[in-house]
């Protein structure tokens, strides 16, 4: 007999994934939610949550496996923490993680708080699994939308992205779940790399617009450390197949 696997995040654009592949794997599922909402389809619903430190012992309760995919512009690392009591307490036999890439290395805030989340998990006692993905097509496709509404189109020289799928990397991390716990393993980009002003063209592009570009230079350490490709994994990366390009074919009508 296999336990409930809990999934935080599990209605967000990664989990929208994950939670179904789980449950086509036969996979008991419990989803930490802020709102309350109806079980149905072989998956359960808690009411609780991270930041605050609402309702996560309900959650965890049971539970052999935790897929932490909750996360948000900040707090994370304290999210985590309060997770990672929880499951402890509970007896978890497995505790995976999606962080990003970059978390060691990029001086934002954002970053930190994702690197202290995996270091709060990788200190917690637990059998764990951390991968690290790169931005999502998703996340692309909203900055792109953005940036588009501006009459002139700012090209940040050096800003680079390798986007990558959120069905790919959800397919991976059922994986890791599935599986034996495994430490940090390689990281999960996208196939190609592109310079950010180079996926807002081909955001236009697939809506037949176009815009002057107006290079802009990123200052401090933050320009310096995207300018060297921190946030980037050219070597070592397992990669996916799904491009920019088939992505916008998909979304873009």
């Amino acid at each position: 007999m296999t336990s409930t696997i809990l999934v935080t995040g599990g209605t967000g654009t990664l989990g929208g994934h994950v939670v179904p592949l789980l449950r086509a794997a036969g996979r008991d599922v419990r989803v930490l939610s802020r709102r309350e909402r109806e079980c149905a389809d072989g998956i359960e619903y808690v009411t609780g949550d991270l930041l605050k430190g609402e309702g996560i012992e309900d959650a965890v309760a049971g539970a052999g496996t935790v897929l932490h995919l909750a996360g948000g512009p900040k707090g994370d690392d304290e999210a985590t923490r309060n997770l990672v009591r929880a499951a402890s307490g509970a007896g978890v036999r497995h505790l995976v993680y999606i962080s990003v890439i970059g978390a060691d290395r990029i001086p934002l805030g954002y970053f930190r708080s994702k690197l202290g989340a995996e270091r709060a998990v990788a200190d917690s006692g637990l059998p764990w699994t951390t991968l690290r993905a790169a931005q999502f097509h998703d996340l692309a496709l909203t900055v792109a939308g953005k940036m588009a509404k501006m009459p002139v189109l700012p090209a940040p020289g050096g800003l680079r992205w390798q986007p990558v799928d959120a069905r790919e990397v959800a397919a991976r991390l059922v994986q890791l779940a599935l599986g034996e716990p495994a430490g940090l393993v390689p990281d999960l980009a996208g196939p190609k790399v592109y310079e950010l002003a180079e996926l807002t063209r081909g955001y236009l592009r697939a809506h037949g617009r176009s815009r002057l570009t107006l290079p802009v230079r990123m200052p401090g350490k933050v320009g310096r450390a995207y300018r060297a490709g921190e946030n980037l994994t050219l070597e070592g990366a397992a990669v996916g197949e799904r491009t920019w390009e088939d992505f916008l074919a998909e979304r873009v009508r």
